[in-house]
């Protein structure tokens, strides 16, 4: 409706008007992703820059992160998401966004005198549990005290000015380090901190747990060891080359078996995503889409903790999120989401109709729903809340 598709202008101006520009920007943020999801010709790579900016997660709320955000998935994950994961690794350990999220621009050799808080472990502990080795990827406790040593100076210029990366010498601890049994010799500067993203960027760990994130997020909540096993080979074989990683994945006989078929449930965002292309709606604003994500559970660039959403379906699947999945599906078939047009589906043949959204034949459950549907009820609104769907 014309009517409704102003809804989401005039909630932007009364944001600038009650001094909450950030929110603005973080509106302006959210609805781009959306809509690049939708229509851009290169899925992959946007499927794989949500990857990677969840496995690199940063929490747009905290601080100067409300603006240094905005450029963290466009300038640190998105160019290298089938590149080598070491420049990868390196984009995001730079990215300001990063640095302020994981506090290690207050990082600083206790020694310096120079530093307000002295030596921050944040980051170390986060780079190697959670963006390298995996928990069980063989470090210790000396390890992240190590790694947050060499990386101490490594901050940002003016956080809530300039927002820019900077190697700050006089707080970086200049002593020797043993990191994973490798010694780095005293007198290094920020090649102490590069030092560190080679070791964890080559460890056979880093191999094995980043081809089980991508194993559970493509394939299965428990990917075959055998795949995670191959993909891992690759990695080491080629450098850490992204594109190689998933090409043994993808043209693998796990990704193409029938247990892998549909055996992932949704995220919220997947969800909604899909409903829109499915169905041909149109984006005028993408605003109300960025508000029902959230609502079901997936608020956009807002997750608190650096483990990120998980690649798991059981996370996603309960009574109330299905709920809430079939009143937006109904509601997107209905044409009542303020700033989206619905798409012209034709509700001739259900059961045709059924097949052509879902791409496959529908359950018995959802032939005999769509069946049974009051002549209020468009079949679009069934197929796309219905539990065939919410399977990827």
């Amino acid at each position: 409706s014309t009517s409704a598709t102003s809804e989401p202008s005039a909630i932007r101006r009364k944001l600038m008007r009650y001094g909450k520009p950030h929110e603005v920007v973080a509106t302006d943020l959210m609805e781009a992703k959306l809509q690049r999801a939708v229509y851009s010709e290169r899925q992959l790579e946007d499927v794989l820059t949500d990857f990677w900016f969840n496995h690199f997660n940063v929490f747009l709320d905290k601080g100067a992160d409300r603006y240094l955000v905005t450029s963290y998935e466009r300038d640190a994950i998105r160019p290298h998401v089938l590149g080598k994961f070491r420049d990868l690794l390196a984009a995001t350990a730079q990215h300001p966004a990063m640095l302020f999220y994981l506090d290690n621009w207050q990082s600083a050799d206790p020694n310096s005198g120079r530093g307000k808080r002295g030596l921050n472990e944040n980051y170390a502990r986060e780079l190697m549990e959670l963006h390298t080795l995996g928990v069980d990827g063989g470090y210790t406790q000396k390890d992240v005290t190590e790694v947050a040593r060499c990386f101490t100076g490594w901050t940002i210029l003016q956080p809530f000015r300039v927002g820019e990366f900077r190697f700050q010498k006089n707080i970086h601890d200049k002593g020797e380090k043993t990191v994973l049994g490798v010694r780095i010799p005293a007198g290094g500067g920020q090649e102490d901190g590069e030092k560190v993203l080679d070791i964890l960027a080559h460890h056979p760990s880093t191999a094995r747990f980043l081809s089980r994130q991508l194993a559970q997020r493509f394939v299965a909540d428990n990917p075959p060891e055998s795949l995670i096993n191959r993909m891992a080979a690759t990695f080491r074989k080629k450098d850490g080359d992204l594109r190689e990683v998933m090409n043994t994945m993808l043209s693998s006989p796990e990704f193409w078996s029938q247990g892998a078929w549909r055996a992932k449930v949704k995220s919220p965002l997947e969800m909604v995503l899909s409903a829109v292309r499915a169905s041909g709606a149109d984006m005028e604003s993408a605003f109300v889409l960025t508000q029902k994500i959230a609502e079901l559970g997936q608020p956009l660039y807002r997750k608190v903790e650096p483990t990120g959403y998980p690649n798991t379906s059981e996370d996603w699947v309960n009574s109330a999120s299905l709920l809430g999945r079939m009143n937006l599906a109904l509601a997107l078939a209905g044409n009542k989401l303020p700033g989206i047009k619905a798409g012209n589906v034709p509700e001739g043949d259900a059961e045709a109709l059924a097949k052509a959204l879902l791409f496959t034949t529908p359950s018995d459950e959802t032939r005999k729903a769509i069946l049974a549907k009051t002549n209020t009820t468009p079949v679009t609104g069934l197929v796309l809340g219905s539990p065939d769907f919410q399977r990827r």
